[in-house]
């Protein structure tokens, strides 16, 4: 047991000579004196004991984990900048999809590195989450506005993810079931072809990689094109007559079109364009090996209903005033399951913010200024390689040349490595894409790279004062549309203004800074600062994704020994870290499987078995992985009905690929049966996946390779310590036991057809936030964590026995504890509902619980481990004043329409107008516990409308009148 977990009130230690900044006592929030308290409630007299009857004694790991000792925050921040200066960080013109860029330091400092923005959780509760849905309106207008479409949403994982979702949005949307094939120009990016051909393969999609100048239609019936605009290369393509032959075929039309560009060029849903695809990276996100970026996706208005991820739309509140919500698709795997468009279950919601904020405080005057000024260097560079005597392979371009170099290409290489220039080599021809950093003398620096090192003998300014009007870009292909016309865009400017803009929308935010975030399977713990800090060091933030691997031995040590912890806590063989999300770790999971099916003769093996009470996503990822969802029945008490998975697993038993589980299971408990459950699923040759959504009730009690499970992904910004962002970033690598390693996604990006194929754009997807849950295991270490989860599920156990006589928790385990989640019954109310609930508790200052899921009518409560006594008895106490005014409606002692609770929330503007004719006072309206009087956090609107917003659909800034 770990010392503050152990030591005795009132005693006094040794003095010791370790450091004094350890962390597990600042992350774990009951203390030694607490923990007693905690106990008695449970009725354990010990932790220990607790534990020895919550989890299984046949799954319990008997031995601690094998991690290193933790270490001091100090200690663990020099260690990991020694590892960080393993890097090289080099001046980059790869291009291919990123680029450097300059983050304001108003949008650095105050939200990138501010946990008032990215310790807020999914905006599931709208009237507290107005900010950073206002935040995200700005970044759907402003994609609408660039790419000149009609609807955007509110972001996706990379552009590469994107571009593959709009394939199935794409595929979805046609109505000649013989059209089964896509076509993707090969001057796209190579990662988004990728991504894209690993997609379609599970699909049986045909995917036909061409040169859309010479393609004829007609011969294999398509249900989409994929161009990229600029290309690859730098080419700027006029697409018009292209997406025009792509129409008559019956093809819809995808553009993947950088955005900078489009400040200047002409917008896709100008020239045909039925959706568009990006990455916002460009816009003030630091290129971090690769992520994490705001990926987007912008389509027509008739295809919004198919349209992928997250949109935040405008509806209205009970006092009538506009309010901001996530509209239609909010929930749709959990509606739609199998038959889901998209598994994607989230945004990346802080880069996106930050795109966004990077607009407003550049306006559309200031971004302009910034495309004119990197396409004017980039002509002023090709016009001096011209007079050096280099022909340029594309006479279009906005920021990138493609340059033939011939004999010259491996000295100009030398020359480049030797100035710490890094270039973007295409066998005897050499890309050089420049960028919003880039200045005279690097321009100047790179001619002495083409000119053998020696000086060009001609300036940049000599060279720029004699160019000619400038024929890059074709006339057809300018811009003359306007953009960014909304105040938002245009106010602003100073640092003053910015500055106030954020701090008052962060002010309509509930996150951790506030209080609890009790969110049953969201694991909302504690996000360090030190843990935090690294993610912004040049070392980890500069490195393009695709420099040479001499340069990333930084990233290499910190992504093996994360993967070696990742893999002991998991007792897994092999870990893949390129899954950048849940979603997709489910994704990549199933796929390993489908893999390993194939290299035994199997590929017919493609029946998935899953409880119905699963989160929504995984039949949908099982979709998506080419398979057919068979349904497993769940008991009264939530546990896996056995006897109906041991029948189906049987009926099924020549096709079974693969079981979905859950554990602790998705009702909170620690499931007796799991490793029967285990042994049924390979008794009938099938593999065991494991949704890791619940990990941090196991981490060093047990371990999924332990119990069973064949592969598993694990939610980093869950259990691990990446913030969530107000709805991302996430991170979602998998474990996988030794038989499956060979089929793990190569971060090569290597020809080895016997492994899954590119899951993200970048080979190890949104990298620099690794350094987070590194930071977290090196200064937890194997015991700390394991205190943590201990932890964990004591404070879970606390709060289930303080409520259950107010409201019941609908399903308990052995000695009838739950795992690190309770669901709490509100069903016995009749004139009260869940949500309503959930409403009041805004004005108690905390977030909901998850909300009728994955029963209607509950609430799941998971306080994680970070919570101290004092904060969970702050949430028990406002919970239970809820039941009294829950029960004061039933009893006839309040209205049954006009109450605290139908009423609730309740803004600062209702509380304080003028009229005040409610049966309840204004105090018990926002006061109604005593903790608010020393800090109140009021909601910006009353309760929104959902159904009204819905069916007005209205997803851009809100016009001023």
């Amino acid at each position: 047991m770990h010392d503050i977990l152990a030591s005795t009130p009132g005693s006094t230690p040794a003095v010791s000579l370790a450091p004094t900044d350890t962390f597990p006592r600042r992350h774990i929030g009951p203390d030694a004196g607490e923990i007693p308290g905690l106990l008695e409630v449970t009725g354990f007299s010990s932790l220990d004991a607790l534990i020895d009857t919550a989890v299984p004694e046949g799954i319990r790991l008997g031995k601690p984990l094998a991690l290193p000792a933790g270490r001091g925050e100090h200690e663990t921040l020099d260690e990991l900048r020694g590892i960080a200066a393993k890097n090289v960080v080099c001046k980059n013109y790869i291009g291919q999809g990123y680029y450097d860029c300059i983050t304001p330091p108003v949008v650095l400092r105050n939200i990138l590195q501010n946990p008032g923005w990215y310790t807020a959780y999914t905006p599931y509760q709208a009237e507290i989450a107005q900010g950073r849905l206002e935040a995200l309106v700005n970044f759907q207008q402003m994609i609408i506005d660039l790419t000149g479409m009609d609807i955007a949403n509110a972001s996706l994982l990379d552009e590469a993810t994107a571009a593959a979702e709009a394939m199935h949005m794409a595929n979805a949307l046609c109505k000649d079931a013989a059209a089964n094939a896509i076509f993707i120009s090969e001057r796209c990016h190579p990662q988004t072809i990728a991504v894209v051909q690993t997609r379609a393969s599970a699909l049986g999609i045909q995917v036909i990689v061409g040169d859309e100048a010479s393609f004829e239609f007609g011969a294999t019936k398509l249900f989409a094109v994929i161009v990229q605009y600029p290309d690859t290369n730098g080419a700027i393509f006029d697409y018009q007559a292209f997406i025009a032959k792509a129409h008559d075929a019956g093809a819809m039309a995808i553009v993947a079109a950088d955005l900078l560009a489009l400040t200047i060029l002409r917008p896709p849903g100008e020239f045909g364009a039925d959706i568009a695809v990006g990455s916002s990276q460009r816009f003030g996100v630091p290129l971090g090996y690769g992520g994490p970026h705001a990926g987007y996706l912008a389509t027509r208005d008739v295809s919004k209903r198919v349209m992928p991820g997250r949109l935040v739309g405008v509806s209205r509140d009970a006092q009538g005033k506009p309010g901001y919500r996530l509209a239609l698709q909010t929930r749709e795997q959990h509606i739609r399951r199998d038959k889901a468009t998209s598994n994607i279950c989230t945004a990346q919601v802080l880069l996106s913010v930050m795109a966004s904020m990077y607009a407003v405080y550049h306006g559309p005057k200031g971004l302009r200024l910034i495309a004119e000024r990197v396409h004017r260097l980039t002509a002023v560079f090709a016009a001096g390689l011209r007079k050096l005597g280099f022909q340029i392979e594309n006479e279009t371009y906005f920021d990138t040349l493609t340059i033939t170099a011939g004999e010259k290409a491996a000295a100009i290489r030398a020359q480049a490595e030797a100035k710490g220039i890094n270039l973007r080599y295409l066998g005897n021809h050499i890309g050089v894409s420049l960028d919003e950093t880039t200045d005279v003398p690097d321009v100047e620096e790179l001619w002495s790279v083409f000119n053998g090192g020696k000086a060009a003998g001609f300036s940049a300014d000599s060279i720029a004062a004699a160019l000619p009007a400038d024929p890059s870009i074709p006339t057809a292909a300018r811009r003359t549309s306007g953009y960014l016309s909304h105040p938002v865009f245009n106010t602003h400017h100073t640092e003053t203004e910015m500055l106030r803009y954020i701090r008052r929308l962060e002010a309509k935010d509930l996150s951790l800074t506030t209080s609890m975030i009790p969110l049953g399977s969201c694991t909302m713990k504690l996000n360090a600062t030190s843990e935090m800090l690294p993610v912004t060091w040049p070392a980890f933030g500069k490195l393009h994704p695709f420099c040479p691997p001499s340069q990333a031995e930084g990233y290499a040590v910190l992504c093996d020994q994360l993967a070696g912890w990742l893999a002991e806590i998991t007792g897994f063989a092999a870990i893949s870290l390129e899954p950048n999300a849940g979603s997709q770790g489910e994704y990549a999971g199933l796929l390993v499987i489908r893999k390993y099916h194939e290299s035994r003769g199997e590929g017919h093996r493609n029946v998935c078995l899953i409880p119905t009470s699963a989160h929504g996503t995984n039949p949908a990822s099982a979709a998506m992985a080419g398979m057919k969802v068979v349904a497993v029945n769940c008991l009264a008490d939530g546990d896996i009905d056995v006897a109906d998975l041991r029948a189906k697993a049987a009926q099924h038993a020549s096709v079974l690929s693969a079981l979905m589980v859950t554990y602790p299971s998705t009702h909170g408990v620690f499931e007796e049966g799991i490793g029967e459950i285990c042994e049924i699923v390979h008794a009938h040759g099938g593999q065991v996946y494991m949704d890791g959504a619940n990990l941090n009730a196991q981490v060093g009690l047990c371990r999924p390779g332990d119990i069973g499970a064949d592969v598993c992904h694990l939610n980093l910004h869950k259990t691990f310590c990446i913030p969530h962002g107000g709805g991302g970033p996430g991170m979602g690598p998998i474990g996988v036991a030794a038989h499956l390693a060979p089929f793990l996604p190569d971060p090569t990006r290597g020809e080895a057809s016997e492994k899954v194929g590119a899951i993200s754009a970048a080979p190890y997807s949104s990298a620099s936030i690794l350094t987070i849950p590194w930071v977290y295991i090196r200064m937890m270490g194997g015991e700390g964590l394991t205190d943590a989860t201990k932890a964990a599920i004591l404070n879970a156990n606390y709060i289930a026995r303080r409520l259950d006589p107010y409201f019941p928790v609908l399903f308990k385990g052995r000695g009838g504890l739950v795992a690190h989640e309770c669901i709490i019954d509100l069903r016995g109310f009749k004139a009260t509902t869940a949500e309503d609930v959930a409403k009041r508790l805004i004005d108690y200052g905390f977030h909901a619980p998850t909300l009728s899921w994955p029963v209607a009518g509950t609430l799941m409560i998971e306080p994680t481990e970070s919570e101290s006594k004092a904060e969970l008895d702050r949430f028990c106490d406002a919970m239970i004043s809820i039941h009294a005014e829950m029960t004061a409606v039933e009893d006839g002692n309040a209205d049954k329409q006009n109450n605290v609770l139908k009423n609730a929330p309740h803004p600062a503007a209702v509380v304080c107008s003028d009229t005040w004719d409610r049966p309840y006072s204004r105090e018990q309206a926002a006061f109604p516990a005593p903790w608010l009087h020393e800090h109140k956090f009021w909601p910006a609107v009353s309760r929104i409308d959902n159904v009204w917003g819905d069916r007005n659909l209205f997803c851009s800034c809100v016009p001023m009148e």
